[in-house]
């Protein structure tokens, strides 16, 4: 068999009749509250950010200053370099 089978060659196989729009109404959305008991249950992963802990190495503030300086630099640094850096930033103004 060298050629491929159209999907439209042979259209009178169809049987179309089992598609059609729902009747009724929708079903009843499940409260909130059972949902998380339920993801809780089977240790899902939510999504929700968690509570800052003190384990994390650095949280630095957001800083929206217009200074006209539009190229980024980006550079991988431990966290105690970061740390510093921001110190020296912060002091700077």
């Amino acid at each position: 068999m060298s050629d491929r089978a159209g999907i439209f060659d042979d259209i009178s196989d169809f049987d179309l009749s089992g598609f059609a729009p729902k009747q009724g109404k929708p079903a009843a959305e499940t409260p909130p509250e059972i949902v998380r008991a339920v993801s809780e249950a089977s240790s899902f992963r939510s999504r929700e950010p968690m509570p800052a802990t003190k384990d994390e190495p650095f949280k630095k503030d957001l800083r929206r200053y217009r200074t006209g300086r539009n190229v980024q630099l980006n550079i991988k640094v431990r966290a105690e370099t970061l740390r510093s850096f921001y110190e020296v930033a912060d002091r700077e103004g």
